[in-house]
């Protein structure tokens, strides 16, 4: 089965321990942002804090040639997937980009199956397609139990 984690960047090394459990029970992991390839430029070299400035706060055609290739991959990587696992945050606690929430609801309208680890974040968390759960393990517990062989 192919997956898609989304969630903020922030949570990308509690993520890739995620994607490991997943490649041990067999499944394929989408998410090129978990393999660090959103912070290696065209040549294969990393960005670095110059670049992490660049796409934060650049203008100008190099961030937003960057800002591009990035939002492409994952694009076509929710695309890829056949489940998308959405990991929310406390309504309102903090500043993020949200790119999660648009990986959510391409997810929606591509009527993937959809988790959502966390809290009910946001309006779109309340579609009846959608399995909630509060914890990673419930939700590794019905992939295991409920997605096996597909």
């Amino acid at each position: 089965m192919n997956i898609y984690l989304a969630a903020r960047y922030s949570r990308r090394v509690e993520l890739c321990a995620y994607k490991v459990e997943l490649e041990a029970m067999g499944h394929v992991v989408t998410s090129r942002w978990l393999n660090g390839s959103h912070q290696i430029d065209h040549d294969g070299k990393p960005i670095g804090d110059h670049g992490e400035k660049l796409f934060e706060e650049g203008d100008g055609e190099s961030a937003d040639a960057m800002r591009r290739r990035f939002v492409t991959e994952d694009v076509a990587d929710v695309r890829r997937a056949h489940i998308v696992i959405a990991f929310t945050e406390k309504p309102r606690s903090g500043h993020s980009r949200g790119g999660r929430h648009v990986e959510l609801g391409l997810a929606i309208a591509w009527d993937k199956a959809i988790f959502v680890v966390g809290p009910l974040e946001n309006l779109f968390c309340y579609l009846p397609q959608i399995t909630q759960r509060l914890d990673w393990e419930s939700v590794k517990y019905l992939l295991q139990h409920h997605y096996v062989g597909c």
